[in-house]
């Protein structure tokens, strides 16, 4: 339900979220779809900020997992392949609330 919910606000409010996360405004935003290529996995949020040519990526979790920093790394790295030259910033957001 958490990762669901998180879902629906990345792709309903990318803007604001975007915002929220890099700290400062920012005009127009893209979302585009998530699947990166070879073995299909799929990126929470991948939010495409056309005013900096920036890639905002973002995971959500509920509880910190041992293979996350390898599962960062491989989306970072198949983002780099697609987009080359784009800068890209990662954000993996942990759920809190229940602790």
């Amino acid at each position: 339900m958490y990762d669901s919910t998180c879902k629906f606000i990345a792709l309903e409010y990318s803007r604001d979220l975007a915002t929220w996360l890099l700290g400062k405004p920012l005009d127009l935003t893209e979302i585009k779809p998530s699947e990166l290529s070879l073995e299909p996995i799929r990126a929470d949020s991948l939010i495409f900020l056309e005013s900096e040519e920036l890639i905002l990526h973002i995971e959500f979790q509920t509880d910190p997992k041992e293979d996350i920093p390898y599962r960062m790394l491989d989306y970072a790295t198949r983002l780099y392949r697609r987009y080359q030259g784009k800068p890209i910033v990662i954000s993996n957001k942990y759920d809190t609330s229940k602790k």
